[in-house]
């Protein structure tokens, strides 16, 4: 199954069947060392053992560095052989469909919208829960007002700049105000493993729903089932109602 997958988030599984070359017998000892250390150690080195782990995870199609412990909590999965980087420079997210005024929006642009901070515990579908994330970003609601909401519209898709994954809420979910295009998570600027520069976060449902490397929104007639929903996830993945789980819901 995104950090979309399960993945630092359940994203990277959720991200497509790309080939790549498996991690090695070494690297994978030396990343099971580097994990278990990540626990005991000061909050400054977990967080250098969490971009190691998510670096290496980037370039791993086995999704065995989602096996890893780490002090951050999150875990890291990837099927995709490398997804791209993007920057200030070169990143860009569209929002377009049944609306009035399509929208091409650079990272600058988005970070000069009004902001909005959620704190909220972060729950995978596999079971994994990292209490009390704050992530900050742009309520999914201002674009869509922004862009002129067709009548006709009923759910809203998003895809993703791996070029594999993707997701969708109905329009009524997308406007809620717990729904963020966020730019920011654990108070920093979201890194490339946890699907930055810009990711969808869907704080009620389960991490699948918050898709990673976000470069799309498109307003929709109809809910499309995502990647995941196409392999049998719920399309409503509320924390605890949906996927045969009744796992506490994340206030």
């Amino acid at each position: 199954m995104d950090d979309a997958t399960p993945g630092d988030d359940e994203h990277d599984d959720e991200h497509g069947g790309g080939r790549g070359t498996p991690v090695g017998r070494r690297i994978l000892l030396g990343m099971l060392g580097l994990g278990a250390a990540g626990m005991a150690v000061a909050p400054w080195a977990q967080r250098g053992l969490e971009s190691a782990l998510g670096a290496v995870a980037d370039k791993d199609p086995t999704g065995v560095t989602g096996l890893l412990p780490n002090g951050g909590g999150f875990r890291y999965y990837s099927v995709t052989s490398s997804v791209p980087h993007k920057d200030e420079t070169n990143y860009r997210l569209t929002v377009g469909g049944l609306v009035d005024k399509p929208a091409d929006y650079r990272l600058a642009e988005l970070r000069a919208l009004p902001q909005a901070r959620l704190v909220r515990d972060v729950q995978c579908v596999t079971g994994w829960r990292v209490p009390k994330t704050p992530f900050e970003g742009v309520r999914l609601s201002t674009l869509l007002d922004a862009a002129g909401v067709s009548p006709r519209a009923k759910a809203v898709r998003f895809t993703c700049f791996d070029g594999a994954y993707s997701e969708s809420l109905t329009l009524d979910q997308a406007r809620r105000p717990d729904v963020l295009v966020a730019m920011r998570m654990q108070d920093k600027p979201l890194g490339h493993a946890h699907g930055g520069p810009a990711r969808l976060y869907v704080a009620p449902m389960y991490f699948y729903k918050s898709a990673k490397w976000l470069s799309g929104i498109t307003v929709t007639d109809e809910v499309r089932p995502g990647y995941w929903e196409d392999r049998g996830y719920d399309v409503d993945g509320w924390v605890g109602k949906s996927n045969g789980r009744d796992d506490a819901p994340t206030v």
